[in-house]
């Protein structure tokens, strides 16, 4: 009991932030319930976002009611590569990413081969809640592919790598890359095995890394060094993270964003209650950060250059943090 007192008073001395902490002192103060659905449902947020003009992948089709499963196959005509997903879904669970077809057979990022069948089965699924949050009755959304960029392709193994950014009162106060791996299946969760790097607010590049909570070095399919990672058009993406919760009113938000080969920065989808992990993948504790932010009188009149400045500034990898701007 003593060692687990002395662990517990280590972590509060780090300014790491705890489950209760989060949900009690952040999420249920900044969060108003009423705008959970713009995130908890995808197909929201994917509308909400074409109203801003926020970039984000094409919706290919929409999949709301049992009899319109047998309208996929023309929804899919013309498409070598989409992905499906749960609008209600979270961690990951009921997503299906294709990479290529031949004709009525569809290959998975690692080779495993789907039948048309197959995929109407899996959104029957998708439709019946067997993904969605609380087994509720869900709908499934079809999208276009995302084409990683050049510079961000080799560090992911069979799958999207994609950013996590926590957007505090419209301040973005730290961020990790996902990586997936063969352990995660190709998917970019943490607690399915992705990789999830640390990156410095100011520069968009690698400071720690770590594997099913152990630290690593390198990533253990590409096997390139992690500390390498530099993020393009990282001021791009903090400004993207400072719009979309400008557009969902949300004070406490996880943003995941990624980068496209053709499109540059999108938007994957929000969450009003990300998990802790990202701080892990920092070897840093968000307190700090977010007391610095909370120090700020009234941010929301800021503009978003000047919330990415302020965050530049104050959350840099060589920066004190706790200075208000």
């Amino acid at each position: 009991m003593a060692a687990l007192y002395r662990q517990l008073k280590a972590m509060q001395a780090s300014g790491v932030l705890g489950m209760n902490r989060r949900n009690i002192r952040y999420i249920s103060r900044y969060n108003d319930r009423n705008l959970f659905p713009l995130v908890d449902n995808k197909l929201n947020t994917k509308q909400l976002a074409l109203e801003y003009s926020v970039a984000i992948p094409a919706l290919l089709g929409v999949v709301d009611n049992q009899h319109d499963v047998s309208l996929v196959e023309k929804i899919l005509l013309g498409h070598d590569s989409f992905c499906i997903k749960p609008a209600k879904g979270s961690g990951g669970k009921g997503i299906v990413v294709i990479q290529r077809r031949e004709g009525n057979v569809f290959f998975r990022s690692n080779g495993q081969t789907l039948s048309l069948v197959d995929l109407q089965r899996h959104i029957s699924n998708i439709l019946a809640g067997l993904f969605s949050l609380g087994g509720a009755v869900d709908v499934a959304l079809i999208e276009a592919l995302i084409e990683v960029d050049d510079k961000m392709a080799p560090f992911s193994h069979e799958g999207v790598p994609d950013l996590r950014l926590i957007v505090f009162r419209g301040v973005p106060v730290m961020a990790m890359m996902r990586l997936a791996c063969t352990a995660s299946q190709g998917k970019a969760n943490l607690h399915q095995g992705a990789v999830g790097v640390g990156i410095d607010i100011a520069t968009g590049k690698a400071v720690h890394a770590v594997q099913s909570d152990k630290r690593v070095t390198h990533h253990p399919d590409t096997h390139l060094n992690l500390s390498t990672l530099h993020i393009p058009c990282w001021r791009a993406l903090l400004e993207l993270g400072c719009a979309c919760a400008d557009m969902t009113g949300l004070g406490y938000l996880g943003v995941d964003l990624v980068v496209d080969k053709t499109c540059g920065p999108a938007l994957l989808e929000l969450n009003a209650r990300p998990g802790l992990s990202i701080q892990i993948a920092n070897g840093q504790g968000l307190v700090p950060r977010l007391t610095a932010v909370e120090q700020l009188v009234r941010p929301e009149r800021m503009s978003i250059a000047e919330r990415v400045d302020f965050a530049c500034k104050h959350f840099s990898a060589v920066a004190p943090v706790g200075c208000a701007g």
